[in-house]
């Protein structure tokens, strides 16, 4: 009878992810039949991982530069707005169900029901649950943030347009744009609240943990470009435990051979699926596969070579084909790295990137990198972060707020003998909302 209510309660969620739903509206009475009112209901809600960890957004992914696709590739592929994502087309006519802002929006509501379950059933012993809820509804809050807002600049970040802050499973309440500043500010309170309520571990990687939300604030601070609140929050999650994977321990023929819910792991989320993604289309450059050492065993555990010549990814933090945008530890040393380097603490810096590193080449050969300014230190962390992080769904934020920071990063691709260009700080690094959604709730489109 439970997983039936929880099934229920889910396939009801779902209706109303698409906002103003009137059909959703007209079943809403009876939705407080099934409504879990225990704390185990509420549990089993968070834990329906498919549901909340599993499909997360591909827009920002197929944006970045993290891979390419052949003329062929591109040609083969039905769904126009993917293609329209790639080659960075200022509007997004979007199917109404199965898009990004669809799955996001789900996703939140999933976490307000829970939460509001939790207030209004007065159910007690809910802190744990209560932080899980929060947690997750800030990782997608931040994660629908770098898809359709801009960079994050403290100067513009009153004025800049942020996201429908819903925090009630009302579907009543009307869609209105935050400013960046809020959304931001929401992201933050959520997190230190479940910092608050969460456990250091959990009994399964898949429930946020107090170090998954710690990380998960080290990531929303190094978007907002505060280095010393990013190092403070990277430093409290590894302290609980900052083991790494040691690739000498990996089988680099397999076909996939980092493992799921492996040691370094704080939330184990998945990139919902897209040709664009899909294991045989995306490709590596050449060049980027170059720059990896001949003694980094990520050269063999990430990179596979087809029939064709070219070079693919296998590396996937989900141990399978499909691509994870998983928050792991990896990426909090090199979090660590970067933020030391920008406050000037160089040996702090190496400390952590070096840390990092040792578990990635083949034992006795690396040594560790020493350097003795700022500039230098950032750009060696940089070229290390792109290498540890590819195709994990964090290049596209990195491309923004590098270029926010005077980098200059300019995009480019060609298909079919037509050049497209992505300039530094464009517009359309805030990728348009899917225009059902802008026409259903009268929200104010990304400007071109």
């Amino acid at each position: 009878m439970k997983n039936k209510t929880i099934i229920i309660v889910l396939s009801i969620l779902c209706l109303s992810s698409a906002i103003g739903c009137s059909d959703f509206l007209e079943e809403k009475s009876d939705s407080r039949l099934v409504t879990p009112e225990t704390l185990e209901d509420n549990q089993a809600l968070l834990d329906r991982i498919s549901n909340l960890l599993g499909g997360n957004s591909i827009s920002a992914e197929i944006s970045s530069d993290d891979l390419y696709i052949t003329d062929s590739d591109y040609s083969g592929i039905s769904y126009e707005p993917d293609k329209r994502l790639y080659t960075w087309q200022p509007n997004l006519v979007s199917r109404s169900s199965g898009n990004d802002w669809e799955s996001c929006f789900y996703r939140i509501n999933i976490c307000n029901t829970v939460l509001n379950n939790l207030q209004q059933y007065h159910i007690g012993n809910s802190g744990n649950v209560e932080g899980q809820a929060l947690a997750i509804r800030a990782s997608i809050y931040l994660e629908a943030s770098q898809i359709w807002c801009l960079a994050y600049s403290k100067s513009s970040a009153s004025n800049n347009l942020g996201l429908p802050l819903r925090l009630d499973p009302d579907v009543n309440q009307p869609s209105v744009r935050s400013s960046l500043l809020q959304t931001y500010d929401q992201i933050l309170t959520d997190l230190h609240m479940a910092v608050s309520l969460l456990p250091d571990k959990q009994v399964s990687v898949t429930r946020a943990s107090k170090a998954t939300a710690l990380g998960l604030l080290a990531r929303t601070y190094l978007y907002m470009g505060d280095y010393a609140n990013a190092l403070q929050y990277t430093d409290q999650a590894l302290a609980i435990d900052g083991e790494l994977l040691d690739f000498n321990s990996l089988n680099s023929s397999d076909s996939y051979p980092i493992k799921e819910m492996n040691v370094e792991v704080l939330l184990p989320t998945t990139i919902a699926y897209s040709p664009i993604l899909s294991g045989n289309n995306a490709k590596i450059e050449q060049a980027f596969y170059d720059s990896y050492d001949n003694n980094d065993l990520r050269k063999t555990i990430f990179f596979r070579t087809n029939s064709d010549g070219f070079i693919l990814f296998k590396g996937n933090y989900s141990g399978t084909s499909q691509r994870s945008s998983v928050l792991a530890k990896d990426e909090l040393y090199l979090i660590a790295a970067e933020s030391a380097a920008q406050l000037n603490e160089l040996d702090k810096a190496m400390e952590r990137l070096n840390g990092l590193l040792v578990k990635r080449w083949e034992s006795g050969t690396f040594t560790n990198f020493t350097v003795y300014d700022k500039s230098t230190a950032l750009e060696l962390i940089r070229k290390e972060r792109r290498k540890e992080l590819l195709l994990r769904g964090l290049r596209w934020a990195d491309l923004k707020r590098y270029n926010r920071d005077g980098a200059n990063i300019s995009l480019s691709r060609t298909i079919a003998g037509q050049t497209y260009t992505l300039a530094p700080n464009d517009l359309r690094y805030a990728i348009a909302i899917p225009e059902d959604i802008i026409k259903q709730t009268g929200m104010p489109q990304n400007p071109r």
